[in-house]
This record gives structure tokens, sequence and C-alpha cells, in this order.
């Protein structure tokens, strides 16, 4: 094999005098990094909400910010739930609690039906129940609505001030949670908090808290099959050992440098047990292996120098395949690619390091003279696997490669899940509570239109978006509300707009300041709120396609702009950024693995890794498509997760089939030899890895555990890909290679005669 690295023998040498020669020094050091990586761990923080995404510096993020700023904010909802949320006690209770509420820190608005009721009765509540009919006849539908969804609750609007830091949010969601506890609630009547800024608090607590059932949830399942399958060797629960410290050292490096951690983010680390368990077992059963008949410091030299390479491009091949997630356009994605990236090479260099000073500083002794049956039987199974798949080439890969074949082709009718909604717990209280509300009044998610130029509250604009909110009420059975400052200036007696701008002005000055500013800000700009039914992505999708087209046909006055906005227009977005993301990440982490091969290997051995992993994306789309697994801002992911792991497996059965054909050129030898040889090996670490993944499906986040169960199907192809089809692409690669020597031979002959 050509190294890529000229002297990269010689590095490893170097390496493993170091750690040979200054084992005391390598040790303490390695403390040293785990205090610090104890701290910076301390600074972890959680990701939430819009950013996680779409990027903050495109063109609709910036809108989007500044809309959620300057109208949405992150809102708190304060849901009342009775048999009359309109009547004098009701609304008595609720305006009592606004000034308390407004007067909290960080609160810059706080609205309700009793404001509205209050100025359409002089400025005073309703004390009678005719009082609060009058009222409300007084108030546009639309508006009534929005505040009262039903006749058995209403909400109170209270909106954050912009720019808070997540801490800050927190704080004021904890004290409007403390207040309201504390507040005299009348009797048969049930006061919740929830609202966007509640949800995503509960769903960062929710997800810190998964995280660490998931990491310890995989460490315990390391511990058993390491327990079952590992027995063979001293020490069997080193790499447990290796692989938690590998992981504290990538907990500090991604504190100590700000990172925060995402939904996608917290799926990494499992990921990550899996993988480094891989790399420890890799370097622990070399180390057996090579303890059995050398002395230890030579043992861990051959380790180091023979097995180091050879995994690190596996581990290489793996980051390539997690580089490739930086092409999309989703932050979440490109997330999980970073941290991926920075545990696997942490981890790797954990197992290269630790494993052989470890084992110095306790003077390892071999298990025994030679394996045990355990692993024989294991290598002798596999072995006789590989080497019946290695006399059967063709028609093995005629039946892969079809199935991958029919994968593919399926791979674009799987559906595409954007929901948000549908990625946390189902019970998480936030999710609860915001559940009524849309079983009430549709999708708490509006589709707000950012309305910007000179004269908003002009007069021609004013009856603008009062046509258009009209027309999409009309015409869209999907949309149950359209809202604007527009309909908070109808006039109750007519139902109609002010004629001239004076008239106009002076019922503006009427409408409620906190209403006002959910509706205009100045002069230049507004927002019109629609509001739909529940909807899933697809119909969501094409809404928005519709409302856009719509604002085409109805466009507004001269010098004013009008575009779709918020989460609505983000989530439905996002459908094709994961659609386009997932197919990119997927041909770009082929480009970049053939490259890398090429430049390693420098041979016809450089295509075979190729073959088993183009099979390997393809049995994951059909495995996909038959369990009705969707594709989400994690699962898209897939592709390129899975080129990675698949590489990793592929690349150590060709290592050892290279250093095996160095000895014998009969090729069914060769593989038959280098499967027995690293059979257990990679069956035992592949199974680590499988049930590290596996932990994933316990979260209670159903967006994690659905990638957990699509990640450990990817093993599991892993492997198959690895023992079935790699002797199978070998012994072709072979055939092929001899034959066109043949001919070659055959040519030369001919032409000399």
């Amino acid at each position: 094999m050509l190294s890529f690295f000229p002297s990269i023998s010689t590095i490893f040498s170097n390496i493993a005098d170091v750690v040979i020669n200054r084992t005391s020094l390598v040790l303490k050091i390695s403390l040293i990094l785990m205090a610090i990586s104890i701290f910076g761990m301390m600074s972890i923080s959680m990701a939430t909400g819009n950013d996680t995404y779409q990027d903050k510096n495109s063109e609709s993020s910036v809108i989007s910010n500044h809309y959620s700023d300057t109208f949405s904010q992150e809102s708190i909802i304060i849901l009342v739930e009775c048999d009359d949320p309109t009547s004098p006690e009701v609304l008595k209770y609720i305006d009592s609690i606004k000034s308390p509420l407004k007067n909290l820190q960080y609160i810059s608005s706080v609205s309700s039906i009793a404001d509205l009721l209050k100025e359409a009765n002089g400025g005073v509540i309703p004390l009678s129940d005719a009082e609060v009919t009058e009222a409300e006849n007084s108030i546009s539908s639309s508006v009534l609505k929005r505040y009262v969804p039903s006749n058995l609750m209403t909400m109170v609007m209270i909106g954050l001030q912009p720019g808070l830091a997540d801490s800050k949010k927190n704080a004021a969601i904890s004290n409007v949670k403390s207040f309201v506890s504390s507040t005299d609630i009348p009797p048969g009547v049930h006061v919740s908090v929830t609202g966007s800024a509640a949800f995503s608090m509960e769903m960062g607590a929710a997800m810190g808290q998964s995280m660490m059932t998931l990491i310890m949830a995989a460490l315990v399942l390391m511990v058993i099959v390491l327990g079952i399958l590992f027995s063979y060797v001293s020490h069997r629960f080193l790499p447990v050992v290796m692989v938690a410290v590998g992981l504290l050292l990538t907990f500090g490096i991604v504190g100590l440098a700000g990172v925060q951690i995402s939904m996608a983010a917290i799926s990494a680390f499992p990921v990550l047990i899996g993988l480094g368990i891989d790399y420890a077992i890799q370097f622990h059963s070399r180390l057996e292996e090579e303890a059995r008949s050398n002395p230890l410091s030579i043992a861990v030299k051959k380790t180091i120098v023979k097995t180091g390479p050879a995994v690190m491009y596996a581990m290489l091949a793996t980051a390539i395949g997690f580089f490739a997630m930086f092409v999309s356009s989703v932050p979440m994605i490109r997330g999980f690619g970073l941290i991926s990236i920075v545990g696997v090479i942490t981890c790797y260099v954990t197992s290269l390091i630790g494993i052989p000073t470890v084992a110095l500083y306790l003077n390892y002794k071999a298990k025994g003279a030679g394996k045990s049956k355990q692993s024989e039987y294991i290598d002798k199974g596999l072995s006789k696997i590989a080497v019946t798949m290695a006399k059967n080439p063709v028609s093995v890969l005629l039946v892969v490669l079809f199935v991958a074949f029919v994968g593919i082709q399926l791979d674009s009718q799987i559906n595409v899940n954007t929901n948000e909604n549908s990625f946390v717990p189902s019970d998480m209280p936030a999710k609860v509570t915001m559940n009524k509300v849309s079983r009430t009044m549709g999708s708490t998610d509006s589709a707000a239109i950012y309305v910007a130029g000179s004269g908003v509250t002009s007069l021609e604009t004013i009856r603008w978006m009062k046509e258009f909110t009209d027309f999409e009420k009309k015409a869209h059975s999907q949309i149950n509300s359209a809202t604007s400052i527009a309909d908070y200036l109808v006039s109750p007696a007519t139902g109609e707009l002010p004629q001239t701008q004076f008239e106009l002005d002076a019922a503006l000055e009427k409408v409620p300041e906190d209403v006002k500013k959910q509706y205009i800000n100045g002069n230049n700009e507004g927002v019109i709120q629609i509001g739909t039914i529940k909807l899933e992505s697809g119909p969501k999708k094409s809404l928005k396609t519709q409302i856009e087209s719509d604002l085409t046909l109805i466009t507004p006055p001269p010098g004013i702009t009008a575009r779709l906005t918020g989460s609505f227009a983000m989530f439905t977005d996002l459908i094709d950024n994961i659609v386009d993301s997932k197919e990119t990440m997927t041909y770009l982490g082929f480009i970049l693995v053939v490259l890398f091969l090429g430049i390693v290997y420098r041979n016809v051995n450089a295509i075979t890794p190729i073959v088993p992993i183009i099979a390997i994306v393809g049995w994951n789309a059909v495995a996909m498509y038959v369990m009705g697994i969707e594709y989400n801002p994690m699962t898209a992911c897939l592709g390129s997760m899975t080129i990675g792991v698949a590489a990793e497996y592929t690349i150590l059965v060709m290592e050892r089939y290279i250093e095996e054909k160095e000895k014998t050129d009969n090729v069914i030898e060769a593989i038959k030899h280098s499967v027995q040889k690293i059979g257990s090996a990679i069956m035992v670490s592949g199974f680590a890895t499988f049930f590290g993944f596996s932990a994933l499906t316990l979260s209670s986040f159903p967006i994690i555990s659905n990638f957990g169960l699509t990640t450990i199907i990817a093993v599991f192809f892993s492997l198959i890909g690895a023992i079935v089809v790699m002797p199978a692409v070998l012994s072709l690669v072979d055939r092929i290679s001899k034959n066109i020597k043949n001919v070659d031979q055959e040519l030369h002959k001919t032409h000399v005669i």
C-alpha cells in the first residue's frame, strides 16, 4: 500500500516511542486535559428555535428574525379554560393580572380579550353578561376568535422583549408561571402557561435530560456487549473507559468552543459512543493478539504502528462522510456534522494513545496463548460466509445491487416531515397545552405576511390588507382566520373601513397599544396573520405556494412589499432544503470518499469499498420505505453518515486483505485469512456500535428515536456489507485484474512474435 503520507509509519513509530518511554508523562497530560474538559462541559448550552433550522445569515432568516423581534417576538400564552371564558368574573381576573404581568422583567406586552371589551365598554370591564354581549358585537369576529377561540377557552398573549438570551427567556417564563400560580384564580377556572417560548424552554430541558439518559444507556449497553462478546481479552471493559474519556474530551472541546447543542447534536453523542467503541476494540484486539507472542513494549509498538494507520484511514473516511453535511443549508445538520467530526477524531486519538498507555501502566498480560473458542467460532463462521461470497461474486453482486437500485428509486417516495410539534415527546406539558389550542383554533403556527414600505397605515394599504384577508378566507378551506390591523379599524355599525385618512387615523388611535404592537410598527411595517387548520408538511407546503401566488394576484399598493415569513414559511421551505441537501450530502460523501481512497491507496483496491457503500445506502431507503420512516432534519443526514460508518468496516477488511494478499497470491485464501483474523473484532465492534446507536431509540423525542432506528439499521447493513459484499467485490476485482493482466501478456507476446 502506498500511504498518503510517505512518513506515516515513522510518525506512528515516534508516537509509540513516546507512549513507551514517557508513559507517566502521557498519563499526567491526559488527566490535565480531562480536568479542563470537565470545566468546558459545564459551559455547554442547548440550542432551540428557528436558528437551528435555517441559516441566520440568509435573507429569509434575517426577515423572519426581524419579524419575530418586531411583532411576534417569542410569546408566552396564558390559557384560561372554563365554561364561560368571557364572563364578567373571568374578565375581571384577566384584567387584574395584566398590570403585574407587564411589570415582570423581560415582558414587553400583554394583551387579552379583556382589553378589547374594556375599550368597547367605555374603558371599564363589563359588569353583566348583557354588557359583555353588547361589547362583543362591536368587535370584529376574526379579532374575537383570535382571543376566544372557543366557548371553553380564552388566551392572554404575553410578548417577550426581542433579542433575549435563552437564560433570560427561561427566567421570564419561570416568573410568569410563579406569578400565575400565586394569583386568586376564580372557581371552575383552569389556568396554564404555554406558547412558543414555554415550548422551547421545556424542549431544551427535556433535551438535556434526554442527552444524559442516552449516553448512560449507550455506555451500559457497551458494558453488556463487551462482557458477552469480548471475553477473550484481558481487561475487556477497557474500551468503555476509553469511550467515556473520548466523550468527556469531546464535551470539553464543544463547551470551550461555545458550540450549542441542538436536537441533532444530541444524537451525535451516542453515535460517537458507537464509533468510539469500534476504534477502541480494534486497538485492544490487536494489542491482545500481539501481546500473546511479544513483550509488552514490542506489542504496544506493533499495535500503534500497524493498527494506527489502518484505523486512522477508516476514521478519516468516516469524518469525510460527516464533512459532507456542511453543504446542507440546515444548521441542525451542520451542527451534527461538526460535533461528529470533532468526536470521531477525539475518540480515535484517545484510543490510539489511551489503550497502549493504560496497558503499560497496568503491565498488561494477554489472556492466553490463543483465541477463545467463542472468537474462533465467530472467525471461522464469518470466514466461511466470506469465502462463499468470494467464490460467487457475480451472482451475489447482482442481487445486492438490484436491491440497492430499488431503494434508490423508492427514496424519492419517502415522505419529508418538518413539523416540529411531532419531533418532541407527546406528553411534554407545553405540547399538551398547545395541542388543546390547535384542536380548537387550528394550527398555532400562523402564516405571517410581513408588509413593509412607507405608508403601511395609509388608507390604500389598509384597504388592500382587508381585501387580501377576505380573499384568503374565501379562497382556501385550510384557512380559518386572517387578521391584520384593518380588522380593528372596521366600523361595528357598518362593517366598513373608514372612508378617509383622517377617520382611519382616529380609529387607529382607539386601538389598544398592546394590540397595535402585534400588527404595525410605526408607519413602515405591518403584518398579516393567517391562521390555518392543523396541516401536515405536504399540505402546508402547498398552501404556502398558493398564498404566494395570491400575493402576485392581489398585489399591494406601489411602494409596499409583502412576503411570507415566520415559522410557517421556514418549516415549509425546510422540506425543500432537506430534499436538496440529503441528495447533495450523499453524492458529495461518495465523491469525497472515492477521492480520499484513491489518494491513500493509489490502486484498484481503492474502489472496492464504494460498491458495498452504494449498496448500503440503497438498502437504507428500502428499509425506511417498508417501515414507514419519514425523512426529517436528522434522518436527512443518514446517507452521508452511512457512507462514513460503512467506509470504516469495509476499509478495515480491505486493509487486512491487502496485508494477507502480500503473503499469498490466492485471493480466496487471502480473504479467508483476513476475515479469520479480524472477523471477531469487527463483529464485536459492530455489535457494540449497533447497541450504542440503539440507545437513541430510547429517547422520548420521536425525531431522535426514529433516527436511532435508522442508524442501527445502517450499522447492521454495514456489517453485512463488510462480511458479505466486500469479499465478493475483492474477488471480482481480482478476477478482472488478472484477466486484464493476461490479455496484456497475450498482446505483448503477439507483438513480440
